[in-house]
Order: C-alpha cells, then structure tokens, then sequence
C-alpha cells in the first residue's frame, strides 16, 4: 500500500537518482510529512471515552486502583495527561503523544480522534465475509474501515491499516450521513464496521449507526471485543449484530501473539449475549499456537457455559500473513475436528470457515440434521427456511432471518 509517508520517500529516491536531490532536500520531505500529520490534528475533533485531573475531579478512581485511593496517598500528576476508557489497554497519554492504537492523540489536555470521519477503505461485501451466516443471509453489507487498532497480532490479515498511522493513509473527511446515503445508493441493507478495529473509531460507527437507523438500515461490527464496558453497552444500544475474534484460550496466547488479554474480550462477549444484539463468535485456529485439543476444550466449554448452545462459532483457517509467515495454513483436518468437537459438546451450529465449499460452511438444522441454508462460497446456493423456521421440521433456527 502507498502511503504518503513512502511516497514523500520515493519522490526523495528518485530526485537522487536522477541527479536534482538538491532541489527536493530531505528537509522539506520531511516538512511535508510533518504538515499532513498537523493538518490532521488541527481537524480532528474531541474524542470520547476517556479522562483526566480535572475531568475526573475526586472520581480517582477512574484511574487509579482502590488500593491507592484508599490508603489517601498523594500523587503528584503531570500537567494535561489524559486516560483513555474506550479501550482495555486503558492508555495513560502523555500531551502531544498517542494511545497503543494510534488513533487518539492527547492535545494540550484533551483527548482527539484522528479518524473520526476518515475511512481508509470501502467495499461492499456479502454479510457471509465477516462471517454472518445467521444474520440476514445474502444481504450486501456496506464495509468500511480506518486506520488502527489496540491489538498488535501476529498473524493480522489487514495489517496495512490496522498498524498504520492515520497520517500515512490518503483520506478524506467523510461524514456520518454520507456513508449511510452511500449504502442506501448501493443498496446495500446492512453497513458493517470491519477491516481493522472498529472500537477505535467508536464515536464514528455510532453516529453512523443513529443514522442507519432512522434509514432503516441495520449496523454490525466485526470486533476483536477489546473495549471497555461504558463504550461497549453504548455500541450495543445501536448496532444489529456483533461479530467477536476470540483468538484463543489462553491468557499466554493473546499476550504473546496479540498484544492484549483474555478476559476483556470473554467480559465483553458475556455482556452483547445479555443484550438485544445478535451475537457470532469466531475462533481463528493457528497451527502450533492456539489448537492444542485442551485449548480448544476450554473455549468450547466456556461458550457454551456462560453464552449457551445456539451461538453460531465459526472455527477459521489461518492463512500465512504479517509477522507468521513461518507458520503453514490451518490443516483442514483441524478445523473439522474442532468443529465436530463443538458439536459433541452441544454447539447447536458450528462452522469450518475459510475453506470454500467445506460442508462444514452449511447451515444444519439441530433437530433433523438436514442442510437449512447451503451456501457455496459466500454466496447462497439453498435456503429452506420460513419464518426463522426449519421448512422440514419446523424446528426454530437461532438468528435475524428478516
């Protein structure tokens, strides 16, 4: 991907090569790239979701742990540092310095979003890419995304933006009601927020999300579920659908290979079950890191404790990609033990995701076993299903259907 950044350095090569570096010194490529990441700040509004000294008054605790405040011990606090509360990494920001995602930038004391109303990429997808296969089957979902992310994996399929900077991406300002009359244009029925994090541009999905809605179009989000509580009951009050990565089963597995923790996202799928918000989960299975038999075990016994047996869980195959290249691609043979592991255990409907026309992609019905949506690809070959309903049972089929 071209950015500015590598542009300004190319156009810095080539003046070299060809003999007239002198006429585009170092200096003002520099320059350059220094104003665009100005000129971007100088544009990016108010975030939301995060704290300081004198936001937070005697409220302590929304920084420090209850054992400090307690013991009434003073401290001494930088001028204009900031918290940020939108994500777990709950970053302390320094004036003039960002969070983990690169996205929030502390100005003199108050925190900005930098991609607010700043998308890096647009598609329209069909609803069975993100994956969603129990939500809306066949409808065009209008995808957009911006740069940046909390999380740092190994193994990220989108990591030319979800570890760019803001500043190294070409964009536009963009507001919330045209993206929605854009999907509206493309008919598109759903718009999803995906690609890279969309927790870091919260203040941007939920406007967009409002928006959708007096439209008539339904808002889903493909998260990684690393947000904090507040922010997250906030996006669950407006959008459709979540679809939560849940990476692994180990404390060990998300530190090492993705830069985070395990039990924020395990809260955070706990609390969408417990809403009016359609629910996926998806467990990427890389060889050798997160698809031993016991971790395996431990994340299916766990879902089907604490969220129940109609969740659809997509076992996915990993793919070569970023920082594990190493590492050869999930054998199918894994994926379909996963998935009929699942299955043993009560997990109503259980997928093997990224190998096309896998009969593992198909929709079962739990009571009579016959295939209710067929799907070849991401598209839809077959569906026997009225009203939400098994056409050869009647049996009740867990998802939005309408």
């Amino acid at each position: 991907m071209l950015t500015r950044r590598n542009l300004l350095t190319n156009i810095s090569k080539i003046a070299a090569l060809a003999g007239f570096a002198q006429l585009i010194p170092p200096s003002l490529i520099s320059a350059l790239a220094a104003d665009s990441r100005d000129e971007l700040i100088r544009q990016a509004p108010r975030a939301r979701f995060w704290t300081s000294v004198p936001l937070a008054g005697k409220g302590c605790q929304s920084c420090h742990t209850t054992a400090i405040t307690a013991k009434g011990q003073a401290h001494r606090h930088e001028e204009n540092l900031v918290k940020c509360l939108l994500c777990a990494q709950n970053c302390v920001i320094r004036d003039g310095q960002r969070g983990r995602c690169r996205t929030r930038i502390n100005v003199r004391g108050e925190l900005r979003s930098l991609v607010y109303g700043r998308p890096v990429s647009i598609h329209v997808d069909p609803i069975e890419k993100k994956p969603f296969y129990h939500f809306l089957p066949g409808a065009a979902a209008f995808s957009l995304a911006t740069a940046g992310c909390p999380l740092s994996c190994k193994f990220c399929q989108n990591w030319e933006i979800s570890q760019a900077w803001p500043e190294d991406l070409k964009t536009s300002y963009t507001p919330p009601s045209l993206i929605v009359r854009s999907a509206y244009a493309r008919k598109a029925p759903v718009i999803a927020f995906t690609y890279n994090e969309p927790t870091v541009f919260a203040e941007y999905l939920i406007d967009i999300a409002r928006d959708a809605k007096k439209q008539g179009l339904r808002t889903v989000i493909i998260s990684c579920g690393f947000m904090n509580k507040a922010p997250l009951l906030e996006m669950c009050q407006v959008l459709d659908a979540v679809k939560i990565d849940l990476k692994g089963f180990s404390e060990s597995f998300y530190r090492n290979v993705c830069g985070a923790e395990l039990k924020p996202v395990l809260n955070t799928i706990k609390e969408i079950s417990k809403r009016k918000v359609h629910l996926e989960i998806v467990n990427l299975v890389v060889p050798t890191l997160n698809d031993s038999g016991e971790m395996l075990k431990g994340l299916i016994a766990w879902i089907l404790a604490e969220i129940g047996p109609d969740v659809p869980v997509h076992f996915t195959r990993f793919h070569p990609d970023y920082q594990l290249l190493n590492l050869p691609p999930t054998p199918v043979a894994s994926l379909e033990r996963a998935r009929e592991m699942a299955m043993s255990k009560g997990i109503n409907y259980a997928y093997v995701g990224n190998v096309p026309n896998h009969p593992g992609n198909h929709t079962y019905c739990p009571n009579c076993k016959k295939v209710v949506i067929k799907r070849m690809g991401f598209f839809l070959e077959e569906m026997h299903l009225k009203d939400g309903r098994c056409t050869f049972c009647r049996w009740k089929i867990a998802g939005v259907w309408t």
